[in-house]
């Protein structure tokens, strides 16, 4: 059974002020679940059917987890996905200290600005994807821990850190040992580009791009080329995904 608190508290985590003041935010659905389930997230306490329950029974009592039976009706009335599926958690957003420049990894992404959910999602599930376990992102980008941004991970949000900073000092200051390169229209073509590591990618917003701010920092500036000239752009998770795979291709 949920409560009307529960219920209260559960919905108010769809709210960034709220997933802030408690240190927490909610994963639903059974791949989701099992996803965090198997990673180093602390949970708070799970509500779920019986049907669920019962096929992870062990597991939950052995990680000593709250758990909390629900019907299906209660489930649809606390769920925030279009179909409910049998299982929703609470856990702890985690504490990030920041790396050494050695031990980020050959690659880095920077993520100025990105406002949409489903992009910061598809780019964190390409960065888990292609093995990068790092993002630094601009403290206006969309929030990780947003339940779309969530659900657009497939999970990979359980297995990458993702830092918010200020952009231009952490640039400035943290990053002397790296390659930056900025993605832009104009920049120079990836496919022929010299490559060199360990490298930081910088991905800007979706509509304007990397900022004037940050763009007069870094030292080069590279793009993908269109072979029809025909769209505009391109979105800016693809582009991600683009960059991450060439950059991965001359790392090896």
């Amino acid at each position: 059974m949920i409560s009307k608190n529960q219920l209260k508290h559960l919905h108010s985590l769809r709210l960034k002020k709220f997933r802030d003041l408690n240190q927490a935010f909610v994963v639903e659905g059974i791949k989701m679940a099992d996803e965090i389930l198997e990673s180093n997230f602390r949970i708070i306490e799970i509500f779920g059917t019986a049907g669920w329950f019962s096929s992870h029974q062990d597991l939950v009592n052995s990680r000593g987890i709250l758990f909390h039976e629900i019907t299906d009706a209660e489930l649809t009335r606390a769920s925030g996905l279009t179909s409910p599926n049998e299982v929703i958690v609470i856990a702890s957003i985690p504490e990030l200290t920041l790396p050494e420049p050695g031990l980020m990894g050959k690659i880095i992404l920077i993520l100025d600005r990105i406002q949409d959910p489903g992009n910061l999602g598809t780019i964190v599930r390409t960065a888990d994807w292609f093995g990068i376990r790092h993002i630094f992102a601009s403290e206006d980008t969309a929030d990780l821990f947003n339940p779309k941004v969530i659900q657009a991970t497939m999970g990979s949000v359980f297995r990458i850190s993702l830092h918010y900073r200020d952009l231009s000092s952490f640039i400035r200051e943290s990053l002397g040992s790296l390659n930056i390169y900025g993605a832009t229209a104009g920049g120079e073509n990836i496919y022929t580009a010299e490559i060199s590591f360990p490298a930081a990618v910088i991905i800007g917003n979706e509509s304007q791009g990397i900022s004037e701010e940050i763009l007069s920092i870094v030292p080069r500036k590279i793009g993908i080329p269109s072979f029809s000239g025909g769209a505009e752009s391109l979105n800016a998770s693809v582009a991600a995904g683009i960059l991450c795979s060439e950059f991965i291709r001359r790392m090896n």
